[in-house]
Protein backbone atom coordinates (compact mmCIF):
# COMPACT_ATOMS: atom_id res chain seq x y z
CA UNK A 1 0.00 0.00 0.00
CA UNK A 2 1.26 3.43 -0.98
CA UNK A 3 1.70 6.19 1.59
CA UNK A 4 1.29 9.07 -0.88
CA UNK A 5 -1.44 11.61 -0.24
CA UNK A 6 -3.66 13.01 -2.96
CA UNK A 7 -3.53 16.80 -2.66
CA UNK A 8 -5.81 17.75 -5.55
CA UNK A 9 -8.55 15.79 -7.23
CA UNK A 10 -8.88 15.75 -11.01
CA UNK A 11 -11.27 18.43 -12.18
CA UNK A 12 -13.85 17.97 -14.93
CA UNK A 13 -12.91 19.71 -18.14
CA UNK A 14 -15.38 20.82 -20.75
CA UNK A 15 -14.03 20.73 -24.24
CA UNK A 16 -16.14 22.49 -26.81
CA UNK A 17 -15.94 21.27 -30.36
CA UNK A 18 -18.47 23.84 -31.50
CA UNK A 19 -17.70 26.78 -33.70
CA UNK A 20 -17.40 30.37 -32.49
CA UNK A 21 -20.09 31.32 -35.02
CA UNK A 22 -23.86 30.92 -34.99
CA UNK A 23 -24.83 27.45 -36.21
CA UNK A 24 -27.37 28.94 -38.61
CA UNK A 25 -28.00 32.31 -40.14
CA UNK A 26 -30.60 34.80 -38.99
CA UNK A 27 -32.78 34.02 -42.04
CA UNK A 28 -32.41 30.22 -42.01
CA UNK A 29 -35.96 29.71 -40.79
CA UNK A 30 -36.53 26.98 -43.38
CA UNK A 31 -34.16 24.78 -41.37
CA UNK A 32 -37.08 24.15 -39.00
CA UNK A 33 -40.38 25.10 -40.63
CA UNK A 34 -42.72 24.02 -37.78
CA UNK A 35 -40.76 26.09 -35.29
CA UNK A 36 -40.74 29.06 -37.66
CA UNK A 37 -44.52 28.77 -38.06
CA UNK A 38 -44.96 28.61 -34.28
CA UNK A 39 -42.86 31.77 -33.93
CA UNK A 40 -44.79 33.55 -36.67
CA UNK A 41 -48.33 32.62 -35.60
CA UNK A 42 -47.89 32.72 -31.82
CA UNK A 43 -44.77 34.81 -31.25
CA UNK A 44 -45.23 35.61 -27.56
CA UNK A 45 -45.96 31.98 -26.65
CA UNK A 46 -42.89 30.93 -28.63
CA UNK A 47 -40.59 33.42 -26.89
CA UNK A 48 -41.86 32.47 -23.44
CA UNK A 49 -41.32 28.75 -24.10
CA UNK A 50 -37.81 29.37 -25.43
CA UNK A 51 -36.89 31.65 -22.53
CA UNK A 52 -37.98 28.92 -20.11
CA UNK A 53 -35.94 26.34 -22.06
CA UNK A 54 -32.91 28.65 -21.83
CA UNK A 55 -33.33 28.79 -18.05
CA UNK A 56 -34.98 32.18 -17.64
CA UNK A 57 -38.36 33.16 -16.23
CA UNK A 58 -41.25 31.95 -18.39
CA UNK A 59 -42.86 35.40 -18.84
CA UNK A 60 -39.63 37.40 -19.15
CA UNK A 61 -39.99 38.06 -22.93
CA UNK A 62 -43.30 39.82 -22.29
CA UNK A 63 -41.26 42.77 -20.99
CA UNK A 64 -40.25 43.38 -24.61
CA UNK A 65 -43.71 44.81 -25.22
CA UNK A 66 -42.64 48.24 -23.97
CA UNK A 67 -40.04 50.26 -25.80
CA UNK A 68 -38.52 50.30 -29.25
CA UNK A 69 -35.42 48.20 -28.60
CA UNK A 70 -36.45 44.85 -27.06
CA UNK A 71 -34.25 44.60 -23.96
CA UNK A 72 -35.01 40.97 -23.13
CA UNK A 73 -34.43 39.64 -26.65
CA UNK A 74 -31.17 41.53 -26.83
CA UNK A 75 -29.97 40.45 -23.39
CA UNK A 76 -30.78 36.77 -23.97
CA UNK A 77 -28.99 36.93 -27.33
CA UNK A 78 -25.90 38.49 -25.70
CA UNK A 79 -26.06 35.91 -22.89
CA UNK A 80 -26.27 33.10 -25.43
CA UNK A 81 -23.29 34.44 -27.36
CA UNK A 82 -21.26 34.50 -24.14
CA UNK A 83 -22.44 31.06 -22.97
CA UNK A 84 -21.60 29.37 -26.27
CA UNK A 85 -18.53 31.45 -27.13
CA UNK A 86 -20.06 32.96 -30.27
CA UNK A 87 -18.31 35.99 -31.70
CA UNK A 88 -20.30 39.15 -32.21
CA UNK A 89 -21.00 42.57 -30.79
CA UNK A 90 -23.83 44.33 -29.00
CA UNK A 91 -24.42 46.73 -31.89
CA UNK A 92 -25.31 43.85 -34.22
CA UNK A 93 -27.37 42.21 -31.47
CA UNK A 94 -29.30 45.45 -30.98
CA UNK A 95 -30.01 45.83 -34.72
CA UNK A 96 -31.21 42.27 -35.31
CA UNK A 97 -33.22 42.17 -32.06
CA UNK A 98 -35.00 45.38 -33.04
CA UNK A 99 -35.71 44.69 -36.72
CA UNK A 100 -35.77 40.86 -36.97
CA UNK A 101 -37.09 39.80 -33.59
CA UNK A 102 -38.92 36.61 -34.68
CA UNK A 103 -35.93 35.49 -36.77
CA UNK A 104 -33.60 36.13 -33.82
CA UNK A 105 -35.72 33.93 -31.53
CA UNK A 106 -35.81 31.18 -34.16
CA UNK A 107 -32.02 31.39 -34.56
CA UNK A 108 -31.51 31.23 -30.79
CA UNK A 109 -33.84 28.23 -30.57
CA UNK A 110 -31.90 26.38 -33.30
CA UNK A 111 -28.66 27.21 -31.50
CA UNK A 112 -29.93 25.88 -28.16
CA UNK A 113 -31.00 22.66 -29.83
CA UNK A 114 -27.72 22.28 -31.75
CA UNK A 115 -25.54 22.94 -28.71
CA UNK A 116 -27.63 21.02 -26.21
CA UNK A 117 -24.99 19.59 -23.92
CA UNK A 118 -26.16 16.77 -21.74
CA UNK A 119 -24.16 16.67 -18.51
CA UNK A 120 -23.41 13.23 -17.10
CA UNK A 121 -21.98 12.82 -13.64
CA UNK A 122 -19.59 9.90 -13.65
CA UNK A 123 -19.48 7.97 -10.43
CA UNK A 124 -22.38 9.90 -8.89
CA UNK A 125 -24.48 7.99 -6.40
CA UNK A 126 -28.19 8.30 -5.91
CA UNK A 127 -28.69 9.09 -2.25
Amino acid sequence: MSKSMVVTQPQPVMVSRDSDQWGSGICDCCDDVPECCFAYWCFWCFTCVKAKTYGECLCLPLLDLCGIVPPITMSIRVSMRQRYGIKGDMCNDCLVATFCRACVWCQMSREMRARDLQITLVGARNL
